[in-house]
């Protein structure tokens, strides 16, 4: 029998709205949210092997020491179990982003799991099917299986395709290399009395998309700010050096974005920022299709 490796990438999750509209009686929160994917993330190699194991490195390796039980492996032993897998698998992961940033990390590298099981382990799951799975991982972990622009509803359980966006569109995140707990900032959320209304097929210019964005909220913004000053000074760096773009925090934080009009100016900004922000990580770039 051949020895299998299969790769996978697993892409920055990027929140441009998140707005929170209910609280179910389980505690879990209501969300309206357009999501995109940014061209910067992890990588996941898998291979055959007798048990299941992973080995994590890249820059931001050390953040996940001690981490016994990452969502990678919960995905393995999940797949394991509900699908009757006796094979194990080795997965090495290069941890490119940084952890509890609101870019979906973790919930990434779940999601590329479940792809690369279902390769390595010839289960001929739909996407669907591993959307499910996800779910039970973690509310952005189906979003993350689909990895395209996405409209993120419920909790996760209502994930469907997003509207057209413009074209060649450039993307500017940065982290103050601080962890925000999301359970924290969750506990602080006010419930809003609605979500979005009007939602667009596409959007045909980079100005009518922020026209459109510039009325939504990311209702986890406020509560982040409170716990991480260092989100505001973020928010600020790139509304002076992306002027016209439309900034705002992804996710509970404490990664902040841009979305800019062309990749062009991402970039030209990022050389700026890093220059004044040497500790923070920074990246310009595009997004997935």
């Amino acid at each position: 029998m051949t020895h299998q490796i299969i790769e996978e990438s697993a892409p920055a999750k990027v929140n441009l709205y998140l707005e929170v509209t209910g609280r179910r009686p389980n505690g879990y929160h209501d969300l309206d949210s357009l999501v995109v994917f940014a061209d910067v993330g992890e990588r996941l190699t898998v291979e055959d092997a007798e048990d299941v194991s992973l080995k994590i490195k890249g820059p931001w390796a050390g953040a996940l020491d001690g981490e016994a039980d990452n969502l990678i492996l919960k995905a393995a032993r999940l797949l394991q179990k509900r699908m009757g897998v006796t094979q194990g698998a080795r997965f090495t992961l290069e941890k490119h982003i940084p952890v509890a940033a609101g870019v979906g990390g973790g919930s990434a590298d779940a999601a590329a799991a479940l792809r690369a099981l279902n390769r390595l382990w010839g289960l001929n799951l739909s996407e669907e099917a591993l959307c499910k799975f996800g779910l039970e991982l973690g509310a952005d972990v189906p979003v993350c299986v689909r990895s395209r622009t996405s409209r993120f509803l419920g909790i996760g359980d209502e994930v469907s395709d997003g509207p057209v966006l413009p074209p060649d569109m450039g993307l500017v995140l940065i982290n103050p290399r601080i962890a925000v707990s999301t359970k924290d900032v969750f506990s602080r959320v006010n419930i809003a009395t609605s979500g979005t209304e009007g939602y667009p097929d596409q959007f045909g210019t980079f100005e009518g998309l922020k026209k459109w964005l510039v009325s939504r909220r990311n209702d986890l913004e406020g509560p982040a700010k409170d716990l991480a000053q260092d989100i505001s000074t973020c928010l600020s760096q790139l509304e002076f050096h992306t002027p016209g773009s439309f900034v705002a925090m992804s996710g509970s934080g404490a990664t902040c974005f841009a979305l800019c009009s062309s990749i062009g100016q991402a970039r030209n900004s990022v050389e700026k920022i890093s220059r004044n922000f040497p500790s923070w990580w920074v990246w310009s770039g595009g997004f997935l299709p």
